[in-house]
């Protein structure tokens, strides 16, 4: 804790005090990260522990963390009630109907006073996971209305099991709960200051770079909550025992003596063991469609990371050929990694311009960022020399960034796509693109984080980090996007929009500013036709059928997310209305992000002949291409780049 204090009080852009603001902060916080709900304590352990709520900074800064002893022994108290309570209501008559209503918020509950109360509510929400699941069953409620009995008691077990497999999840060790307390006292001074343990850190460079140790799979959660396999890497572990299929559920995993249950455990622990370069061996268990279970060991090598990696295709609009290529992260040689987003851009690049591109599309849509020093070559890629952006310190030094390399690999139009998840180094190569008037920006408000963050060791035996927020990034006008975001020329409609967590959803996140400086640079003379080009689009969004069927399901979507949800009834015909409400809904928001838009997709001519007989490869662009075709946004950007090219002053 002293050291993190020490580092922050050092470096951070922003150092605040350790004062009460911080001992609160962090009281709250904390609290909150160990009892999301607020379904574990009791408002009178709360108020024992409320005693430490002025004196958290009094006593980080006389060096003594015993506080914490107290606040570990209290949790686990709370975890052996709720494990006590979940025990009774197993042995006890369970009703499977009743006249309350249970209550969804946004915001957490308040602390309950006496266990009877916690049992209470513990008893209406398995009620309500029984009814529920009971309806997800078919949607003849006739039918299951004649059934209902057994159902319910098939139900009330399953459920009941579901819950005792998830305490698992609030057994937490004492690294564990003090990892917890760090990145609370962390998150104080900002949203990307954090606490890594050693297999975090490694996680965290595995998700920006394109080369990692892999066990060869790519898995995802069904709809069912059953995570099974998308696809196996060829030459991987995986590939070589000739077992694993795709469609193959994961039911556990074994690392050493520890088994981890999918069904159970937490899926940050599960991620933590497929991506952490700590976990080198592990036994996995499957089951077949068929029903047969099996068990395969698996080892991790250094494998390439297709999901992560920068691809392009062709997009053919009349007579004329588009390019796009899509940057899913701005990895680099981070640890194992031996390609680099620049590099790997370059090189699609000069295959579309082997076959004659008349405009590209660059999409860096839920890119959250990664290497800074990748966005400044990338973004040196497409303008010709000058300054990119200002760095700034917690000493307020500033520093220009500048593009030393005269020239740029592509002149042609452009069109940069960006949404709520595009952050960092996404947000410093839209930028420029914007600044330079060397791109059309489209899509939605960025993600608004203009930071940036070093990873320093804690120990000498260097198995603890601190990512710590060291400077902030300015345009070359002098405004940030911190905290505000960039705002793209041309708005498209996205189903969620209002509902990713932006910097400014953030209590602690760094402030928007801006800098009396303007750097010297060559802004493109593009301005008309832009005008021009983003005036046309607007319009044809007016009226535009699919615009209008997106904003109108957001209409829909946005109520169930901005407020309380109507009480339910607890009993089944309203359970069952509910859900079928609400599936109704789903199926209607799985259409439209499902629907296939009229892009006439083809890999370039170079990757067309590589890929001839990599079926891997094949089976990748295949999904890719459903990816592109189901891009709304791609379909739109498609029509702005062929205003452009069709565009007479």
């Amino acid at each position: 804790m002293a050291k993190i204090n020490l580092l922050i009080q050092e470096n951070h852009y922003k150092p605040k005090p350790i004062d009460d603001s911080l001992s609160v902060y962090v009281f709250n916080t904390f609290l909150d990260a160990i009892d999301e709900d607020h379904r574990l304590f009791l408002q009178s352990e709360i108020n024992a522990l409320k005693k430490y709520e002025l004196q958290i900074d009094d006593y980080i800064n006389s060096g003594n963390c015993a506080f914490l002893d107290e606040f570990y022994g209290a949790y686990n108290k709370t975890v052996e009630r709720y494990k006590r309570i979940l025990q009774s209501i197993e042995n006890e008559p369970f009703a499977f109907s009743s006249t309350e209503k249970i209550e969804f918020s946004k915001k957490a509950f308040p602390f309950v006073n006496e266990e009877k109360e916690l049992k209470h509510l513990y008893k209406k929400r398995i009620l309500f996971n029984i009814l529920r699941d009971i309806a997800e069953l078919s949607t003849n409620k006739d039918s299951l209305v004649a059934h209902f009995e057994p159902l319910a008691v098939a139900g009330k077990a399953k459920i009941l099991d579901r819950y005792r497999c998830k305490t698992d999840n609030l057994e937490l060790t004492r690294d564990e709960f003090n990892s917890a307390f760090y990145n609370a006292f962390c998150s104080y001074f900002d949203p990307h200051t954090e606490y890594f343990s050693q297999s975090e850190k490694s996680s965290f460079y595995s998700a920006v770079s394109s080369d990692n140790l892999s066990f060869g799979l790519y898995v995802s959660m069904t709809e069912k909550d059953e995570m099974t396999v998308d696809d196996i890497i060829p030459g991987s572990s995986a590939y070589f025992t000739e077992k694993i299929d795709k469609g193959d559920q994961l039911l556990k995993i074994k690392h050493q003596n520890e088994e981890y249950e999918i069904a159970c455990a937490s899926m940050k622990k599960i991620d933590e063991i497929i991506s952490s370069n700590q976990y080198k061996t592990a036994d996995f268990t499957f089951r077949k469609k068929s029903g047969e279970i099996y068990s395969v060991r698996l080892s991790k090598k250094v494998m390439r990371d297709y999901q992560n990696n920068v691809f392009s295709f062709k997009l053919k609009k009349g007579n004329q050929y588009y390019g796009y290529i899509r940057i899913p992260s701005f990895y680099a040689t981070f640890e194992s990694g031996i390609s680099s987003v620049s590099n790997d851009v370059a090189k699609e690049v000069y295959k579309l311009q082997e076959d004659h591109i008349d405009g590209l599309i660059i999409d860096v849509q839920n890119n959250g960022g990664g290497s800074m020093e990748e966005a400044i070559k990338l973004s040196g890629l497409f303008i010709d020399v000058g300054p990119l952006a200002l760095m700034n310190n917690h000493k307020n030094k500033k520093e220009i960034i500048k593009d030393m390399h005269r020239g740029s690999i592509y002149t042609g139009p452009m069109v940069v796509m960006i949404n709520g998840f595009s952050a960092s180094a996404s947000e410093f190569f839209a930028n420029a693109m914007q600044d330079y008037n060397r791109a059309i920006i489209v899509g939605n408000r960025s993600l608004g984080k203009a930071s940036m963050q070093r990873i320093f060791p804690l120990t000498d035996e260097n198995d603890e980090f601190l990512k710590l927020t060291l400077e902030k990034f300015y345009r070359v006008t002098g405004k940030s996007n911190q905290y505000s975001g960039i705002t793209p020329d041309v708005t498209l409609p996205l189903l969620f929009d209002k509902q990713m967590p932006r910097e400014d959803s953030y209590k602690t996140a760094l402030k928007n500013d801006e800098i009396p400086i303007q750097l010297k640079f060559n802004r493109l003379p593009n301005d008309v036709m832009k005008s021009t080009v983003v005036e046309a689009e607007k319009k044809r969004l007016e009226k535009d059928e699919n615009a209008m069927a997106i904003q109108k399901l957001n209409d829909r979507i946005n109520p169930l997310y901005d407020g309380d949800l109507p009480p339910i009834l607890l009993q089944f015909s309203a359970v069952f209305d509910d859900v079928k409400k609400i599936n109704s809904l789903w199926k209607e928001i799985k259409t439209v992000s499902e629907k296939v838009y009229p892009v006439d997709v083809s890999q370039n001519s170079i990757d067309e002949e590589s890929q001839k007989f990599d079926d891997y490869l094949k089976s990748c662009t295949t999904e890719r291409v459903k990816e592109v075709k189901t891009n709304y946004h791609i379909l739109e950007s498609l029509n702005i780049l062929d205003d452009i090219k069709n565009y007479k002053p």
